[in-house]
């Protein structure tokens, strides 16, 4: 690959383009085949305060990636006779329970539309349809299903960082659908096989993945659990000035909240240069430097599509991997995030082309990872090299579809097309808008810091646009203009906290007669109601994710349950 000494330069430039963009810290890169590491890179700060640089031994916190662990360590007792992935989890955990929230008939197994009592999801019989996972029946939760996200269960909240408490507690929330039927991700489910592994082995979580991946592949560097002693080896993990608005590169970062961790969902602390002797396994299917840690039977199933994940095109999930496809080549990958923390790992299974990456703050660690793919796979085939793309959040190229004025009331602002760039003029200030995502953008003034402005069309034109509460139509708007809810709802908007700091805040607006709960980042979920206080979360009836209200004092609700974690009505808007 005479190719990479050509391709590497245009690597690094784009990195350090990306850390400007998004203000990130620190990063460090690798790139191997899979044979060998053929480069590691470091940029910027571990310790911005102290100017310690990024080092190629600096340890960062790779998050979800230790799914991937996670399941390589149930394959292997899967391989031993000790585990059984198509058994009810109860199996190995006979106090777990989760109340079945969809109609059942308890006769026949089968989806009902007759409500009937809630049955435990644990409590079943049966087994799952095949390594596909699609049941004909309505299935106990399996350890197939929790590797694969397939289990009908909540996200979780990380309100407590103890595994057992946050997976008993699940006995609160409901399976939303049939096992095996629909994708949700899950860091809790990985938290439940974390716990089956030390039930089998009568060990901790650390000693297992430390014992059966870390000393087989040579990995001398990695942390399975991340504790205080870890913290002296750990870059320092940075956040946004503000937890409660979308972030931006021109807030200050700070550093984020420490945690100790040993969860299965996410507890591994690596350098760059181990985390691709590990993923040079996962290209050479199960085989490390030293023979085998995985048969190639336990790495078919673990890299198979087990089912496609909603509004990502092409993109399926397997057991603790991504499955695509990059240049009409299969892909295998997993990105990850914790407080502080974001990274990414993706691997080309047919050029045997892989790329790490870490950083310690706000980034692109994915977006960073596919073009360094790209750029790998034009070196290895010798086609032309890519010019690395320019971040530019300004250039809106279709920044003609929401031009016109807006109007809420008394309040109005302008929306000009200058040229693939959207301009805002509002009172006698110019605001360039800056793209969030497919339909959001971010509005660099303090009147709209809260929240990103989104926008809503009838048949294809834009004819609303909508911030927070406020909701804003231009000349095209030719719906109704007055809506009805239930006078209860009124109780429930305001701004929610906890000492949570995976998820610290939210607020809850009630815009055109809906109630809509918006995150820091600026995602809007619809609340659907289902009585007595209780709301549905997000777009699909599949969703398991709940919202329940309670303590009312003078017309407003004092708390909110998110998904098993309490937050509270505090002062600010």
């Amino acid at each position: 690959m005479t190719g990479l000494q050509e391709a590497f330069p245009l690597l690094d430039s784009f990195i350090e383009r990306q850390m400007q963009a998004a203000n990130t810290p620190g990063v460090t890169v690798a790139v191997t085949d899979r044979e060998r590491l053929l480069r590691v890179t470091t940029h910027g700060w571990a310790d911005v305060a102290a100017q310690i640089p990024v080092t190629p031994d600096t340890l960062f916190e790779i998050g979800s990636i230790t799914k991937s662990f996670t399941v390589i360590a149930l394959m292997q007792l899967c391989e031993a006779g000790q585990v059984d992935l198509h058994v009810p989890v109860t199996h190995y955990l006979p106090w777990f329970q989760i109340p079945f929230g969809y109609p059942f008939d308890p006769s026949t197994g089968l989806p009902s539309a007759t409500p009937s009592a809630p049955l435990r999801a644990g409590l079943g019989t049966g087994r799952a349809g095949g390594a596909q996972g699609r049941p004909s029946k309505c299935e106990p939760i399996t350890l197939h299903h929790l590797m694969s996200h397939t289990a009908g269960i909540i996200m979780g909240t990380e309100f407590t960082t103890e595994a057992r408490y946050e997976v008993w507690a699940l006995r609160e929330t409901q399976v939303s659908v049939p096992p095996g039927t629909h994708f949700h991700y899950s860091n809790v489910g990985y938290k439940v096989l974390g716990l089956v592994l030390e039930e089998r082995l009568g060990q901790s979580y650390g000693e297992i993945i430390q014992e059966q991946i870390l000393d087989p592949l040579g990995m001398t560097a990695t942390h399975p659990v991340i504790t205080h002693e870890t913290r002296k080896r750990l870059a320092v993990g940075y956040v946004s000035f503000y937890d409660d608005r979308p972030a931006h590169p021109s807030h200050p970062l700070i550093p984020a909240t420490w945690l100790e961790t040993a969860t299965a969902d996410g507890s591994i602390a690596a350098t760059a240069a181990d985390m691709a002797t590990y993923l040079r396994m996962l290209m050479n299917r199960g085989r490390g430097l030293d023979g085998r840690i995985l048969s190639e039977g336990s790495f078919r199933l673990m890299a198979q599509r087990v089912i496609e994940v909603p509004d990502e095109d092409g993109a399926y999930y397997g057991y603790g991997l991504d499955i695509g496809e990059s240049e009409g080549h299969i892909t295998i990958g997993h990105g990850g995030g914790m407080v502080g923390y974001y990274s990414a790992v993706l691997a080309d299974m047919d050029d045997g082309l892989g790329v790490v990456v870490l950083t310690n703050g706000p980034g692109e660690p994915s977006e960073m990872a596919r073009f360094a793919l790209k750029l790998l796979h034009a070196a290895f085939h010798d086609q032309e090299l890519p010019s690395p793309p320019v971040p530019d959040p300004t250039r809106i190229e279709n920044a003609t579809d929401y031009a016109g004025t807006y109007r809420a009331g008394t309040r109005m602002f302008i929306l000009v097309d200058e040229g693939e760039h959207l301009v805002m003029q509002y009172g006698d200030e110019h605001i360039a808008l800056e793209r969030r995502g497919p339909n959001g953008f971010y509005v660099p003034h303090s009147e709209f810091a809260l929240f990103l402005l989104r926008f809503g069309r009838e048949e294809g034109q834009v004819v609303e646009a909508l911030h927070g509460p406020d909701w804003y139509t231009n000349e095209r708007y030719t719906g109704p203009t007055t809506f009805s809810y239930p006078p209860e709802w009124a109780a429930y908007p305001c701004h929610y906290r906890s000492h949570n700091p995976w998820f610290s805040n939210f607020r809850v607006v009630l815009r055109k007669g809906a109630l809509v709960l918006i995150s820091p980042r600026g995602d809007e979920q619809p609340m659907v109601p289902l009585g007595n206080g209780v709301f549905r979360m997000g777009k699909e009836d599949q969703s398991p994710e709940r919202i329940r209200f309670d303590t009312l004092l003078d017309g407003q609700a004092l708390r909110a349950n998110l998904s098993c974690c309490d937050y509270y009505r505090t002062f600010t808007p």
